[in-house]
């Protein structure tokens, strides 16, 4: 576009310059060319008159032939003047062309062009710089310099091609003879080049195009003139593309055949295209939106707007994006049709782009319920962490079964203690009285309640059997080989094995290594529970030792009837004083209470 506006502007200048004076004097000026030109220092170099390049406009051959002459001038960098240029081997002008062989830092500068006769005169002036090797940048340090423009060649896969080096029939015709061309690539200097490229004279020929034939390729012309040894380098860049016997259509790759865009009301809503272009070289190629089967530009609203990116380029295929942008989305945009295309010269695409409305989620509301839900869970964690026991114990006090209502048991507690130590005065002073006076177990001890007379094995083995937990009181000496608590440990471990109602609850009143424990102890301790007791911050009944044994204890519930005889507590003792004699009672309490003068006064 730049060039054909300065095509229009320079024709009509040079109109106007035509029917004025033909003062030679008079000479129109053109500013000065936007392309300015680097040569390296050390090399050869030129410049060409911004004049010829339109040929429509202005052409060496016919100017000539009309009469017009070339002249050129220098304005030195940091100097206003301008200077004719002294010709000489090293400077020198050839048709359109002002040669530099080789270039020096002070060429550096503004150089005017003028074409003129006696009827006209133009001139335009352009920009030259002389560049240093170490002034130029450098992707590796082997690299060569170059101050020139890097060239571009595209390969396609599977296929050869002939690269020539640029500017090589420049220098054929400065040259007093044949010119020659070094090729390099990654820093390797030719012949290293293999069976699938090689170079073919002075040109560089790929035979198969690979992959890891991309990259900067690096040419170096030298030639002789005048009995000098000129050269110029210039810089390839080779790029692969994809093979043209593949498919060359272009794809519409979003939207999906089936998908659906999510929309809010009174949102800006984007809807996202990609299109896929395979490589054509050379070929024109374009991605839009439709709404409504009109172009956007065609649109009455001014809510719709359009930005393209390129997403990626890769082996000449690119894939392009356009997102389609619609400002405050209301209702009646749910019942347009969008539609993408895609086109190059090889075919056409267009998809559509189904839209449905977002289904708003009380998001104020979830998240309040959400955080009390939180709250209330880590209240009740943190309530049953401290509270488990409790909590425990109401529920079995609501919803747990008397078992004296499922079996035909007649003791609740069986008590195994080892005697003569000082558990056995915790078992008769402490255990034993809260038990019966204030949970209202019937416990069976004995010492206490056995008949006397008896077998001791026989009637060992019977009260455990009638018994509904074994309560063994853990001590140094307990259950020594061949004592009666070992007899009631193996019983009461028998009793379990067997799936009977009975179950085994250890108390450890003092602590104890378990090294010392009796062999069938240390085996049933998996199963069986363990209750601590800790001293004088166990006495009290709301203590955690008395609420952990009363969870591992029967539920025991009080029946009006009981309530009535004595408020629950002693019963199977006063069911016993009822059906013996007077002597007999007195003299089973005697050998199974402690303090027999108060069960005296309450049988009287």
């Amino acid at each position: 576009m730049a060039s054909i506006i300065f095509t229009l502007v320079f024709l009509f200048a040079m109109r106007g310059r035509v029917s004025q004076s033909s003062d030679p004097s008079d000479c129109y000026e053109w500013g000065e060319s936007s392309e300015a030109v680097s040569v390296l220092e050390g090399e050869a170099g030129w410049l060409s008159c911004p004049l010829f390049s339109h040929p429509s406009v202005y052409n060496y051959t016919s100017t000539q032939s009309a009469g017009h002459s070339l002249y050129w001038y220098h304005v030195p960098e940091g100097h206003d003047l301008e200077q004719p240029i002294k010709y000489s081997s090293r400077v020198s002008k050839d048709r359109d062309r002002l040669w530099l062989q080789p270039a020096t830092a002070n060429d550096t500068g503004q150089y005017i062009c003028m074409l003129r006769n006696k009827s006209s005169c133009s001139k335009i002036a352009m920009r030259l710089k002389v560049m240093r090797p170490d002034e130029v940048v450098r992707g590796a340090d082997c690299e060569l310099p170059v101050a020139a423009p890097v060239s571009q060649e595209v390969v396609a896969f599977q296929t050869g091609k002939v690269v020539d080096c640029p500017d090589l029939q420049e220098a054929r015709k400065m040259a007093d003879g044949e010119a020659t061309v070094t090729w390099y690539h990654r820093c390797k200097k030719d012949p290293y080049w293999g069976s699938y490229r090689e170079k073919k004279g002075e040109s560089l020929q790929f035979h198969v195009m690979w992959d890891i034939f991309q990259g900067l390729y690096f040419c170096v012309v030298h030639y002789q003139r005048r009995g000098k040894t000129l050269n110029f380098t210039r810089s390839i860049n080779v790029s692969a593309v994809t093979s043209p016997n593949l498919p060359k259509f272009p794809s519409v790759v979003h939207p999906a055949k089936d998908q659906v865009y999510t929309v809010k009301r009174d949102t800006e809503v984007h809807l996202k295209c990609t299109g896929h272009f395979p490589y054509l070289s050379n070929s024109s190629w374009d991605i839009w939106w439709t709404v409504d089967g009109k172009t956007l530009d065609k649109l009455d609203h001014h809510r719709f707007s359009r930005r393209n990116t390129r997403e990626e380029e890769k082996y000449g295929d690119r894939t392009e994006v356009s997102v389609l942008v619609i400002q405050d989305f209301q209702a009646e945009d749910l019942n347009r049709e969008y539609n993408c295309s895609v086109r190059n010269e090889r075919g056409f695409q267009t998809r559509r782009a189904q839209l449905k409305e977002e289904v708003s989620l009380p998001s104020v509301e979830l998240g309040c319920g959400l955080g009390v839900t939180l709250v209330l869970m880590l209240l009740l964690f943190v309530v049953y962490h401290v509270f488990w026991l409790e909590l425990l114990l109401l529920y079995r006090s609501w919803f747990g079964t008397d078992e004296r209502h499922t079996d035909d048991k007649e003791y609740d507690v069986y008590i195994s203690y080892a005697r003569n130590s000082e558990e056995e005065q915790f078992v008769l002073s402490t255990l034993r009285n809260v038990l019966e006076n204030e949970l209202g177990y019937s416990v069976c001890i004995f010492d206490r309640d056995s008949l006397p007379g008896g077998t001791i094995t026989d009637e060992t083995l019977s009260f455990v059997a009638r018994s509904r937990r074994l309560l063994v009181v853990i001590s140094q000496g307990y259950a020594s080989q061949g004592s009666q608590a070992l007899l009631e440990l193996k019983a009461g471990i028998d009793g379990m094995a067997r799936g009977g109602h009975l179950r085994v609850v250890l108390i450890q009143y003092k602590p104890v290594q378990r090294q010392v424990w009796v062999r069938e102890l240390r085996r049933a301790r998996v199963a069986l529970a363990l209750v601590h007791w800790q001293g004088d911050k166990s006495k009290e009944l709301t203590s955690r030792f008395w609420k952990r044994l009363r969870v591992e204890l029967p539920v025991r519930r009080v029946s009006s009837r009981e309530e009535e005889e004595g408020g629950g507590k002693d019963v199977p003792l006063l069911r016993m004083l009822s059906q013996n004699s007077t002597n007999s009672a007195t003299g089973l309490i005697c050998n199974t209470v402690k303090d027999p003068q108060k069960v005296l006064n309450s049988a009287a």
